[in-house]
């Protein structure tokens, strides 16, 4: 992916990565901690989905929607319900210590892939789908951006290859990395610079899907339930085709920093997450490098729909509780 820098890769007793595991994020931007979390745990999380859809699990008539980013209706902790996978991303910052205390806090908004009729049993090439972007829509993003500190995907479906798993583009990330390293004055979510006229508008993915179409190298994000991706906070992914028409369900938990990544170290102790960005450039250390403009947050559209989605969901629940009657939460629950 990128060059490697004069880094040696230190193991201890605690490591929650070997050595293998570690090379491999800084080499490829990305790690898959496998089993992180048991099939049971997953079901619970799941269990009432397509209640909140509104859809038939035996009936693809009523999949009215290819993809579905539900709203959340519960959190639960990540170091208890993953521990391997919350040890990693923890050693992946640079200790836990570094990690904001909300982001321990997993939710149950999942995405939901279901793929379309139109397309079952024809997966759309990596190059083609227009649904690549780098997460982090609520930030004006720059390099050393504490807001999206990894990309995590915990699978609560088993997703087979052309399954609609997460494609990936490890190739890309030079690509990020040297464009806000080249805008220190911070650019929007979708990559326009605070000179461009769209700066302050919620823009089209052109940017990142025109990146892609340039690459050649993708990932697809398959597995078992409770595998656990770790991903570069700037690995450009997409939602792919689902060809298999199985339902696939992940969630996409967001990791922030306390304080923003930091490439200009006396010490050179840098976060793994830290030297993939430093190999994606090219260079050691980044001394004098930092921000010119304000850190600003953003509200998206994205949160105003999610919060008529959870208005909907709760509705659907409410009137399947009523309809199964005193007593029959649990059984309605495990049923849905």
């Amino acid at each position: 992916m990128c060059p490697k820098g004069n880094i040696t890769l230190n193991m201890s007793s605690s490591s929650a990565l070997s050595l293998e595991e570690k090379e491999h994020f800084l080499t490829h931007g990305w790690v898959k901690i496998p089993a992180a979390f048991t099939q049971q745990r997953a079901q619970e999380i799941i269990a009432n989905v397509w209640t909140r859809l509104g859809m038939d699990p035996n009936d693809k008539s009523t999949w009215n929607k290819e993809r579905v980013n539900m709203p959340s209706h519960m959190e639960f902790d990540a170091a208890d319900f993953a521990p391997r996978a919350w040890a990693a991303i923890s050693e992946l910052c640079g200790g836990e210590d570094k990690i904001a205390n909300w982001s321990k806090k997993w939710k149950d908004s999942l995405i939901v892939n279901l793929g379309t009729p139109q397309k079952e049993g024809k997966p759309v090439p990596p190059q083609k789908l227009d649904n690549w972007h780098v997460d982090g829509d609520f930030f004006v993003h720059y390099l050393d951006s504490p807001e999206q500190g990894l990309l995590v995907i915990p699978l609560f479906t088993d997703i087979m290859p052309e399954g609609g798993g997460t494609m990936i583009c490890p190739e890309a990330i030079p690509i990020l990395a040297k464009h806000l390293y080249e805008h220190p004055e911070g650019v929007s979510p979708r990559m326009a610079p605070r000179s461009d006229a769209e700066f302050k508008q919620e823009q089209h993915l052109n940017w990142f899907n025109n990146t892609a179409k340039g690459c050649t190298q993708f990932v697809e994000a398959t597995g078992k339930v409770g595998d656990v991706y770790l991903l570069h906070p700037l690995m450009l992914h997409s939602a792919s085709s689902n060809a298999k028409r199985n339902v696939r369900i992940i969630t996409n938990p967001p990791v922030a920093l306390k304080q923003p990544f930091n490439f200009d170290r006396e010490d050179g102790n840098y976060s793994l997450v830290e030297q993939v960005t430093l190999r994606a450039l090219g260079k050691d250390r980044l001394e004098g490098w930092k921000i010119t403009r304000p850190r600003e947050q953003i509200v998206p559209e994205r949160v105003r729909i999610q919060e008529r989605m959870k208005q909907e969901e709760l509705a659907r629940l409410e009137a399947l509780k009523k309809a199964a009657g005193p007593g029959a939460s649990q059984g309605v629950q495990a049923a849905a």
